[in-house]
């Protein structure tokens, strides 16, 4: 083991909460490498601002849905910063269709990224961790998984599978010292295209008792804990950053 920064891959880091976790990790000295599957301009910009934080940063473009591409992404960053210790599973695509209008090619879709994603990264990604020394996995979920809404079919099952590939992961990756978590986000104030069911979404989620969305630094700040050495006995949970809109 050196002293040198650690390395963070954070998956969907073009905007919104991936861009906050990159910067947050980035605060806490971590070299980030972006990625989007299409979004090339805002991912560097992503990589641009972790640069101007004081840290370094690159970019690689990847779909995660063929495991091809995710297994080069991680190899990419490899080679860029020569280490990898924590994986942030933050990329996924989040429409808003009936069921009875949903057609398979959008199930899959849906489930390529989301699901499929995290596992072809996190099995990519696991093996440099684990020569790094141990390190951390986060995974994305979301509060429509643990209390349901319409029009969200098939992102609500792939979320709901993240939770367990985290439990999983936990058990599987311990003997290895690396911690593996979901992070729940509520209502989050974010940029969402029509695609992604634009605002309309976000009236099917539970109402915060704080009165307001939180915001992508507030997910990113747990995010940020966890991959700190305070945590490094917290695994295997799912951690709700909701502002009480649900309490377990």
């Amino acid at each position: 083991m050196t002293d040198e920064p650690k390395v963070a891959l954070v998956t969907g880091s073009a905007l919104n909460i991936g861009r906050a976790i990159a910067l947050a990790l980035a605060a806490d000295g971590f070299r980030v490498m972006t990625t989007a599957r299409q979004s090339e301009a805002d991912a560097r910009e992503t990589a641009r601002l972790v640069r101007e934080a004081g840290s370094d940063a690159d970019t690689h473009l990847a779909d995660i849905s063929d495991h091809r591409q995710a297994t080069a992404l991680i190899e990419a960053t490899v080679k860029r910063f020569g280490r990898l210790d924590v994986l942030v599973n933050n990329a996924s695509i989040r429409r808003q269709t009936k069921f009875a209008d949903m057609t398979p090619e959008e199930w899959r879709e849906i489930m390529g990224t989301t699901i499929d994603g995290a596992f072809y990264c996190a099995h990519a990604a696991a093996p440099h961790i684990i020569a790094a020394g141990g390190g951390t996995i986060i995974n994305l979920g979301g509060i429509s998984s643990h209390v349901g809404a319409v029009g969200r079919v098939h992102a609500i099952t792939a979320k709901a599978g993240m939770v367990g590939l985290t439990r999983a992961l936990s058990k599987e990756l311990a003997p290895h010292n690396i911690t593996v978590n979901t992070v729940v986000p509520g209502s989050i104030e974010t940029v969402r295209g029509f695609a992604a069911g634009g605002n309309h979404g976000r009236a099917a989620l539970p109402d915060s008792p704080l009165g307001r969305r939180g915001r992508p630094e507030e997910i990113a700040a747990m995010v940020r804990f966890l991959c700190s050495e305070e945590a490094r006995y917290v695994t295997g949970q799912s951690i709700h950053v909701n502002g009480g809109a649900y309490v377990t």
